[in-house]
Order: structure tokens, then sequence, then C-alpha cells
């Protein structure tokens, strides 16, 4: 684990759904990727060992090869900004897994994002991302909207790659 801070104060709050701190921007999206035990396994599989992330095309350097408490995670933007994070919370439960990272010193935002998959008791799987944050570095504030709006993008992204990754391959 490295010695950066947490660059805000409500740490592993994105547990609470719906939660925003005041002066946080919140984000919720909600994909569906399928239907049925396989594709939730798979979805499960993809986003807790940063699958989902490398097939976005964004850089992943971890201090393991599967998300749990305390392992620190740099994820890297268009090869040129640097984003480190910790994970602050995992679950992983008969149909409910995923994780949630903070943000440390030198990422451009401050806040919170979670990637959770479940599967609904008809058996339908979601992936469903949720975030507070605010613009920590001077480019990411004078993006405002642009910014939230790249960050909205950037979820549902993730939602049609782990549908993607999730896809039953067909047989020739």
């Amino acid at each position: 684990m490295s010695s950066k801070a947490f660059t805000y104060d409500d740490v592993g709050a994105t547990r609470r759904s719906g939660f925003c701190p005041p002066g946080f921007h919140p984000l919720h999206v909600r994909s569906r990727l399928g239907e049925g035990e396989e594709v939730f396994r798979r979805a499960s599989e993809a986003v807790l060992t940063w699958e989902m992330h490398r097939e976005l095309g964004v850089g992943i350097e971890a201090s393991a090869n599967r998300a749990a408490p305390e392992v620190d995670v740099t994820v890297t933007l268009a090869g040129l900004i640097k984003a480190p994070c910790r994970v602050v919370w995992t679950v992983e439960e008969h149909r409910r897994a995923g994780w949630a990272y903070g943000t440390l010193t030198g990422h451009p935002e401050c806040g919170e994002e979670s990637f959770i998959v479940d599967r609904t008791g008809d058996g339908t799987v979601w992936l469903t991302i949720s975030a507070f944050s605010r613009g920590a570095k001077w480019y990411s504030r004078a993006g405002g909207p642009a910014t939230r709006g790249l960050q909205h993008a950037y979820a549902r992204r993730c939602g049609a790659v782990l549908r993607r990754l999730c896809a039953p391959v067909e047989k020739v």
C-alpha cells in the first residue's frame, strides 16, 4: 500500500445507496448485461480482476491481481493522466459482487466510485456504477459539466464492454 492519503472525508460512503456528500457531484449509471448465473459469474470476475477496465483501453497498475480492501490501483487515461486510487471495500455474495475505490493524492478528481454486478430475482444481471466526485486538479475543475459528461460516458462504456465480455460465444 502506498503512503498517499485519500483526498476526501467520506471514505467507504458508496456503500450507502444514493449518498453524495455536499459539494460533490453524484453519478449513477445502471447497464443491463444479460441473464443467468453464467453472465453473473463472468461479469463479477471481469470486474473483480480489472479485466473490464483493461478492455476499456485504460492502463491499470494494481498492487494485487484482484480487488480487495487496501489494494492500490493507478488508472492511466489517454497514456497521460495518472489517477491513483485505493480500494476501500469489496463485496462477493451469491447475487452481488464488486468493489469501490477512492481517490488518492495526485488524482485529477476527488471522490469515490463503485462497480457492482448484481443478479436480480428474475435472473437479470446488471452493472451499476455509482460515484461522487469533484475536480481536484485545475483542468478537471475547468472542465465543469464536460468533465461530468465524460464520467457518464465512461460509465456507460463500462456497461457496453462488460456486456460484450459476457456475451455467449457463438458456436460454429
